[in-house]
């Protein structure tokens, strides 16, 4: 199976102690090119006197704009830790049994405005960059990831029985894994009763759990129904098929 996650916004910072970014050992290594590109257009955009307009962020986050600045000088940590956002919170890869964490390394995907896709355990430093920011030289990330992406994950997906993608439809579009329709599923998380709508950051962090659910369990899922089995066993569940050959199935959570 394959997990496919979004990062989060909110960073930890970077620790005191550790080693600084090294390009050739993050995974995926034929991703490298265009995070290179990327991260100096960063680093030059947030020194430049119009950073807070080209990277869509408010004088408030000042600090954040100018660690960015120093990425290749900054401790880094893992992946998996240095994400803090409410779906990361419910993921929680560190807390991982043996077993759930070892199923992570091969499982879990992190999409990412800046490094493309990592793995848990890749080391990187805390940056700040949205999707639709305007880097000087290269424009918006989510262009530039498009095609790569979307190849890569193919392949990525190549031999997972099951795609589960639990980014927000505007992290989609940066690239899907081009498989079939009944091995793609998107999760939504929905409330009980007739006011199904529910808070963004509850709805994360749910989505969180429902990945550390499927790590943790004894089972892993090879079809649709399987994996609406093993999230039946926490949460209330609705299947739906996809609509068209090259969608996705959509299962809900029902959460109290």
């Amino acid at each position: 199976m394959l997990i496919i996650v979004p990062p989060s916004e909110t960073k930890r910072p970077a620790p005191a102690s550790g080693p600084r970014l090294d390009l050739e050992r993050l995974s995926f290594p034929e991703l490298r090119p265009t995070r290179a590109e990327i991260l100096e257009a960063l680093i030059e955009t947030s020194a430049g006197p119009d950073a807070f307009t080209r990277l869509g962020v408010r004088p408030t986050l000042a600090a954040e704009v100018a660690r960015n600045t120093r990425l290749l000088e900054l401790p880094t940590r893992p992946a998996g830790a240095v994400y803090s956002g409410p779906l990361h919170e419910g993921l929680s890869v560190d807390t991982l049994s043996p077993v759930g964490r070892e199923r992570s390394r091969h499982s879990v995907v992190i999409a990412s405005a800046l490094w493309g896709l990592v793995r848990p355990d890749d080391l990187i430093p805390a940056y700040r960059l949205k999707l639709w920011a305007r880097l000087v030289g290269v424009g918006r990330p989510d262009i530039a990831w498009r095609t790569v992406l979307s190849t890569l994950l193919t392949d990525v997906a190549g031999d997972a029985a099951l795609i589960l993608d639990l980014r927000s439809p505007g992290y989609q579009q940066i690239g899907r894994a081009r498989v079939a329709a009944e091995r793609l599923v998107t999760l939504r998380v929905e409330q009980h009763g007739f006011a199904r709508r529910i808070g963004d950051v509850v709805a994360k962090r749910v989505r969180g759990q429902a990945a550390r659910h499927l790590l943790e369990s004894p089972v892993e899922p090879a079809t649709v129904d399987d994996l609406a089995t093993i999230l039946g066993e926490r949460w209330a569940v609705e299947l739906l098929p996809a609509s068209r050959p090259t969608g996705s199935w959509e299962l809900t959570l029902l959460v109290e």
